[in-house]
């Protein structure tokens, strides 16, 4: 009888011992995170993005966005990255009860505070801290909690932009296909290519010169209004590095009047006209040129290494003479 006694005083410890360790289970979730209403990215028609010193707002206008301060226009790259992040915005975790926020860089001199609207109606806020550790996950807040959570994803870098880098550095942009002149003005020399068809040459046996009639295939090649041909290599590569160039920085304070005497021109035709002018840098330890193009409304600077690849000599586009 006493040793059943101790075998159910045993059992109940036992019992109690697992009920313990059950509860006090580190690794149990005891909290339910915030459901998080949907947004598609596609009903986004504004995004403000806050800082200490700095509040950038962003607006939707006929399927492009823009800087709404200065209307200019906004890398889509950069805003579609914002987008993806606030459409797809994941809770994974509950960080800190604490309201100890430095650690996290959520507190008012750190953090990013992100609003997105559907038309009038504030459809997406948080606030943005630094990576966890992990850098798989990001730090936020959401308003009216005080709570600290991971987020999915680091995307701490995408919202801490500032006007300069969320400009549209694009300034030069064309199909080259299209473009049939090139007309280079550098210094005193000045040279046009135009596109032209010329026969093309066929490898042929004396019979078959003999049988056949002649060739009416022709090849398409540059020729200046000598008859020169252009080097069709340097030419067509120069095409690929003026129909999608992008600036460095803008110039703040200038016009596009503001430029004169260039030091180097480049005019093409198509189906409409463009030109790129580059100026003589301001000090000659300056690393880039000041530009001004027929595709963007603002003065800019092109990197030293863009500018000096674009400004080649017209006859340096020539066509070298083959050796016989």
């Amino acid at each position: 009888m006493k040793l059943q006694k101790e075998y159910g005083i045993l059992i109940a410890i036992i019992i109690a011992l697992l009920l313990y360790l059950f509860v006090r289970n580190p690794d149990r979730t005891h909290y339910r995170l915030p459901e998080i209403p949907a947004v598609s990215k596609a009903d986004i028609s504004k995004i403000e993005i806050s800082k200490k010193d700095i509040s950038i707002v962003l607006k939707k206008r006929d399927q492009s966005w823009h800087i709404a301060s200065q209307e200019y226009r906004a890398d889509s790259n950069k805003v579609k990255n914002m987008l993806d992040t606030i459409e797809k915005l994941i809770l994974t975790a509950l960080v800190s009860e604490s309201k100890n926020y430095d650690r996290y860089d959520l507190t008012d001199d750190k953090k990013i505070t992100v609003r997105a609207w559907s038309g009038d109606k504030l459809s997406r806020e948080f606030e943005v801290g630094k990576p966890a550790t992990s850098y798989r996950h990001t730090f936020v807040k959401l308003p009216g909690d005080d709570r600290v959570f991971h987020a999915r994803e680091n995307f701490r870098s995408r919202f801490d932009q500032t006007v300069d880098t969320l400009r549209d550095k694009t300034v030069f942009s064309f199909d080259k296909n299209d473009i049939q002149e090139i007309r280079i003005t550098k210094g005193d020399q000045s040279m046009t290519f135009a596109r032209a068809q010329i026969p093309a040459k066929v490898n042929t046996t004396k019979e078959t010169q003999a049988e056949s009639p002649p060739s009416t295939k022709t090849a398409s090649v540059w020729q200046n209004d000598e008859g020169e041909k252009g080097d069709e290599s340097k030419l067509n590569s120069l095409l690929s590095a003026l129909s999608n160039l992008s600036c460095e920085k803008y110039i703040d304070g200038k016009k596009k009047e503001d430029f004169t005497d260039p030091i180097y021109t480049v005019k093409l035709k198509g189906a409409q006209s463009y030109s790129l002018s580059l100026f003589a840098k301001k000090e000659k330890d300056t690393k880039s040129y000041p530009a001004i193009s027929s595709e963007s409304n603002y003065p800019f600077l092109l990197r030293e290494s863009q500018g000096d690849s674009i400004m080649k000599k017209p006859d340096e586009l020539l066509k070298k003479a083959e050796k016989s």
